[in-house]
């Protein structure tokens, strides 16, 4: 079951979305088309591995930038055309709704920073992992988040695949219920469960704080006069 659209309308072309969709598939093509082996080193030397920040260091294969660089080239990186396509889905649902309200810049930032948070988080919860971290998944939470400040009463379509089947749901139960399932499985993810303890796999503590994120920042970020549709077409004195 994942969600295939919603019932908001939307004021303008969402150019910040539709370019962080083109960016995240250009360097999705761009990490593959290497050798297999070569596509690891890529993903170790580009993605956000948590030892590297508890050394303060770069750590082999290295790279022609500082260490931390990395948070921002992780957030284009993907561990397969699932993860990708995963996760494109999500941001164009909730993306361009989330940049209308915002403006152009405003949400640029937003992305921004909730994929750093989100970095931060899962870095801090597993500081010895020498697993990357890859993906736009933690600041598309964080979009995620926002959408449920902004649209509280919107209804998302939802595709149940087997056998095909459409129907709606109100877009405060699916957020609601997604982040319960990230944080709970965020909680099996600690270490003191000594028998699945953080070593790689989905990075659940990045989609909880990229969340958390999003529905804190949205408050600050968001323009008034958007809070409307009309406010696109409405002629200024």
């Amino acid at each position: 079951m994942f969600p295939i659209g919603d019932d908001n309308e939307h004021s303008g072309i969402a150019f910040v979305t539709i370019a962080l969709i083109v960016l995240n598939v250009v360097a999705f093509l761009h990490e593959i088309n290497r050798p297999e082996q070569a596509v690891q080193a890529f993903i170790f030397a580009w993605g956000v591995v948590p030892r590297e920040y508890a050394a303060a260091t770069d750590l082999p294969p290295l790279i022609p930038l500082p260490y931390w660089s990395t948070i921002l080239t992780s957030m284009f990186l993907h561990g397969g055309w699932g993860h990708l396509g995963g996760n494109m889905l999500f941001l164009w649902i909730f993306g361009d709704n989330v940049e209308d309200r915002m403006g152009h810049g405003r949400f640029v930032f937003f992305y921004l920073i909730c994929g750093f948070a989100a970095a931060m988080a899962q870095t801090l919860m597993s500081p010895n992992s020498l697993v990357p971290m890859v993906g736009a998944s933690g600041a598309i939470a964080g979009v995620m988040g926002a959408y449920l400040v902004l649209y509280p009463h919107s209804r998302i379509l939802m595709l149940f695949p087997f056998p095909p089947i459409m129907f709606e749901l109100p877009a405060v139960l699916f957020l609601v219920m997604w982040f319960l399932v990230q944080f709970l499985n965020g909680i099996n993810q600690l270490p003191v469960f000594e028998k699945n303890a953080i070593s790689g796999g989905v990075a659940f503590w990045a989609h909880v704080v990229g969340f958390v994120m999003g529905l804190l920042l949205v408050v600050v970020l968001k323009r008034p006069e958007r809070t409307k549709v009309e406010w696109w077409d409405t002629i200024q004195p």
